[in-house]
């Protein structure tokens, strides 16, 4: 059917049983012939739908359960209860059916063999995934004109930079042709320009392709470069769906309004801006005020009246501090309909 959704969860569970003990030589020694278990819950009733094609941005705190979520999508881990379904297949079948129209990429996890150059795994992967000899060869020139690494390819795995390999791992990933991309975490660890780089493939694999994609992140620039709609997660349960600016919205509704001056500001027309809204920064030559929306006009006409002023900001409040202060606030917010955006 068309509209049957590409991925579909409904109170997805994932429970792990694990040893826990004391320090010391004592406990130690006493674990070796009676351990004591404890189950930790890392995924908890987890529930939705995500439409082919879409770009879904999964966010949440460390040990919040995004990367157990993606490993039980994409087959490598069997849910403790509920239901997952992708393509219409159970991921923890792990069918050949199913694994020919997927891919999981990690940013800290590596496929590519260390001592050898990435065109050796591209073709091993060639095999293992059947795929014609014509149509790798078609998938791999484009990748490796997207990525610019046509040199890059050909030296050993371990010469390269995180970067460069990054990009390698993301065409041994694609060239089996997936409909689905699971991505934890694809730019950690990489400067401005690379992380800049990979964005900009992703969002033109997905233009040329239509791949469903669900990318977990703690760059926002990731997110809101790449992704149309997010999940939030906080122990494991769902606490928001929908849209950034309906998130933004529902946790900030303030809007931020900053600007330089020509001269610094005095104390006490620091004290006279601040009464107008929230004082967010306030340095020697530069101010930023968090104001509800129906005060932007007033507040922007103030700044503009201050003593060389120049670049004026107006803009929603950072989507970092957005989601500091969701999970300041857990217990507060769950996900449901109502916001604008929302599943």
């Amino acid at each position: 059917m068309a509209d049957k959704p590409a991925i579909s969860l409904a109170r997805l569970d994932k429970r792990f049983r694990v040893s826990e003990r004391e320090p010391g030589l004592w406990p130690a020694l006493r674990a070796l012939f009676r351990r004591e278990w404890v189950e930790v819950e890392a995924v908890r009733e987890l529930s939705f739908d995500i439409a082919r094609g879409e770009r879904v941005g999964f966010l949440g705190p460390n040990g919040a359960g995004k990367t157990t979520t993606l490993k039980m999508l994409a087959g490598l881990l069997h849910p403790s209860g509920g239901r997952a379904e992708v393509l219409g297949f159970e991921p923890a079948r792990r069918r050949p059916e199913f694994l020919r129209r997927v891919a999981l990429v990690m940013g800290q996890k590596r496929q590519l063999s260390w001592d050898l150059p990435a065109l050796d795994t591209f073709e091993l992967n060639r095999v293992v995934f059947d795929v014609p000899r014509g149509l790798y060869a078609e998938r791999l020139d484009e990748m490796v004109e997207l990525l610019d690494i046509g040199e890059v390819v050909r030296r050993p795995v371990r010469t390269l930079s995180l970067g460069e390999r990054m990009k390698c791992e993301l065409v041994a990933a694609l060239l089996h042709g997936p409909e689905v991309l699971f991505l934890d975490e694809p730019t950690i660890g990489m400067d401005v320009a690379m992380q800049l780089a990979i964005r900009e493939f992703i969002r033109e694999y997905h233009r040329r392709h239509g791949a469903t994609l669900i990318l977990t992140s703690h760059y926002m620039e990731d997110v809101a470069a790449l992704c149309e709609r997010i999940l939030v997660i906080d122990e494991g349960r769902l606490r928001f769906d929908g849209s950034i600016d309906a998130l933004v919205r529902r946790i900030r509704p303030l809007r931020r309004v900053a600007i330089r001056s020509g001269a610094a500001l005095d104390d006490a027309t620091r004290t006279g801006l601040g009464a107008l809204g929230q004082l967010a920064d306030a340095g020697p030559s530069r101010v930023a005020l968090d104001v509800a929306p129906a005060r932007v006009p007033e507040v922007v006409a103030r700044l503009l009246a201050l003593p060389g002023a120049r670049d004026l900001e107006v803009q929603d409040a950072p989507l970092e501090e957005v989601m500091r202060e969701l999970f300041s606030r857990r217990g507060e917010l769950d996900a449901g309909p109502g916001e604008e955006g929302a599943r």
